[in-house]
């Protein structure tokens, strides 16, 4: 799917009305999915969550796993969410917050089908061309969003630098036969994170870390949900298992996709 974000404009876009139901198939193509901290907790319990690092700017990201093959979403099928929970980045399209000028502005995907003039829809704008409280709503989302987002980088950053992150990779082996390894993610050493001293243990709890901590640590048990999701596919997958990489596999290798943001 081909996003084309462009600022909200209350006299270009006064006419549009947002009517976009449930309908997540703009996802269907998305198999990682940017989240952040302040969701860990509930979509730990439906999906994985691992640390990619972006091949150009060297950034960490935290993201949840929605597959294992670019361009398969396996929470994603016979037009359903096969899941209680959706990524806050999957929830806010076509809506987007990114620099404009000197400060954050909204931005939209204008050309989504979300976007209708006629027909049942929440106008976006007044007569006066101020944003409805709809908008108002929409926007104050976003900004949450941006703030969790700000938060997530200060918790990716602490980890680092009590060098918790480890390089892991999955064994994946298919039901016809074939096996391939995907590597590129990170996740929390459980021995270092047990070894901290307790005053480092201390600054993660009074940071509100822990729990983060140990969210993304149980949701790597989501991994048999993505077994089980794959049965739907052509080539289901008969078995996976999760270990630490290779210093050769780590070095050389990188996330195989960038997450939906």
């Amino acid at each position: 799917m081909a996003i084309n974000y462009v600022p909200l404009n209350n006299e270009k876009h006064r006419d549009l009305k947002f009517a976009m139901g449930s309908d997540f198939s703009y996802a269907a193509n998305t198999h990682l999915a940017a989240a952040t901290i302040r969701e860990f907790a509930q979509l730990a319990g439906s999906m994985p969550l691992v640390f990619i690092q972006d091949p150009n700017t060297k950034n960490i990201h935290s993201v949840a796993m929605l597959g294992l093959e670019q361009g398969v979403n396996l929470y994603f099928s016979d037009n359903k969410w096969q899941a209680p929970h959706v990524p806050l980045n999957i929830q806010r399209y076509p809506f987007d917050i990114r620099p404009d000028g000197e400060k954050l502005g909204v931005f939209i995907d204008d050309e989504s089908e979300h976007f209708v003039k006629e027909g049942e829809g929440e106008a976006l704008f007044n007569d006066k061309g101020e944003p409805t409280e709809f908008l108002q709503r929409r926007q104050q989302f976003l900004v949450e969003l941006a703030n969790s987002e700000v938060q997530n980088q200060r918790f990716i950053k602490q980890l680092q630098e009590l060098e918790l992150l480890e390089d892991i990779e999955l064994r994946v082996n298919y039901k016809d036969g074939a096996s391939r390894n995907v590597t590129g993610m990170l996740s929390i050493n459980e021995k270092k994170l047990l070894d901290l001293d307790d005053d480092k243990v201390l600054a993660l709890h009074k940071a509100g870390y822990l729990g983060a901590i140990y969210s993304m640590m149980l949701s790597l048990g989501q991994l048999n949900r993505l077994v089980e999701l794959s049965n739907k596919t052509k080539n289901p997958i008969q078995s996976m298992q999760i270990s630490q990489a290779s210093a050769q596999q780590a070095s050389g290798q990188q996330a195989e996709a960038q997450p939906s943001a």
